[in-house]
């Protein structure tokens, strides 16, 4: 049995080549991060058969060569490089480079110390890349919003009180034409009127429109560099409706993954709707991977950990 540790980069990845017994079968390869590199790899190895590849998890780096390797049906493990980092421990000399990274990867599969990581199927790996980046395009509009209210704040600050909510959609269409105290006080009263009641579908009217009139006829907002303001507001406010819109679609898309898994019981749940339960799947991956309900809590972080020595016991969690 032969065990290739991989180190893994953004262009180039190292490989060393370990028999049974722990010995280098030749110096180690180093290759880019394409099928020409792997096909040099592979020509390295006299018994595909008889090989374990073993990859540590760096970034997304690993996806293309792991697909290579599995295309062929070779025997490919994957290890994650917090695993690898303790795991280095092991081994009396620490240092780090390429070269013995790679080699203490294969060393690691040799003697059976590594623990093995299941990939997620391709259901769960469409979950997970969506959920992902939903959750990076809230923390983009939350980001977004801030820097209106900000904004609002020097040339309006008193419009904030005005509205429960800002960004509901009277508001919105109310700070696309009049961002600033002075555009609010030039419109005639019935027509701010009449658009704030078109943009609330009649929830708001005459009466939001004085109070709005009056807080701009007073407002305590600075008066240097309006024009600039009111751009700024217009062109974050464009950038907010982008994201949420693709925020949308990508709602549109889970929830068309969610009826993959039929037995999906976490909607059940109060409180926990379509796009929840598809984070929760999708970092939770195969469940039956767990168990016990205590290897889920550990995986998710949420175990204490215990310090204890002799007759001292930590009671102080960190």
């Amino acid at each position: 049995m032969l065990y290739i540790g991989i180190d893994i980069g953004k262009r180039n990845h190292e490989a060393t080549i370990l028999d049974e017994s722990g010995k280098e079968l030749c110096e180690s390869v180093k290759f880019p991060n394409s099928i020409a590199g792997a096909e040099k790899l592979l020509s390295k190895i006299t018994n595909l058969k008889d090989t374990m590849f073993v990859l540590e998890a760096t970034g997304h780096y690993w996806l293309s060569l792991y697909c290579y390797l599995a295309s062929k049906e070779l025997a490919v493990q994957v290890i994650n490089p917090i695993q690898s980092d303790s795991l280095r421990n092991l081994y009396i000399r620490r240092s780090k480079t390429d070269k013995k990274d790679s080699f203490i990867i294969a060393d690691i599969a040799r003697i059976n110390r590594m623990p093995k990581t299941k990939l997620a199927d391709e259901n769960i790996l469409k979950l997970q890349t969506l959920t992902r980046l939903r959750f990076e395009l809230i923390d983009q509009t939350t980001a977004l919003k801030a820097r209106i209210i900000g904004v609002l704040d020097r040339i309006f600050p008193e419009y904030e009180s005005i509205f429960s909510n800002i960004f509901i959609k009277s508001s919105r269409e109310l700070l696309k034409n009049t961002a600033s105290p002075e555009e609010i006080l030039e419109f005639d009263l019935s027509e701010l009127a009449e658009s704030l009641n078109k943009a609330s579908r009649g929830r708001f009217g005459t009466v939001k429109a004085k109070e709005l009139q009056s807080k701009a006829a007073n407002s305590f907002g600075i008066t240097l560099g309006l024009d600039a303001f009111r751009l700024e507001i217009k062109l974050l406010l464009s950038q907010v409706e982008f994201l949420e819109a693709q925020i949308k679609t990508i709602d549109s898309s889970v929830k068309e993954l969610l009826q993959e898994f039929k037995a999906c019981f976490i909607t059940t749940i109060p409180g926990i709707g379509d796009v929840l339960a598809a984070s929760m799947l999708a970092e939770i991956g195969d469940i039956n991977r767990f168990n016990h309900v205590k290897k889920l809590v550990a995986y998710a972080g949420l175990d204490a950990t215990v310090h204890q020595s002799g007759q001292f016991t930590g009671t102080t969690a960190k």
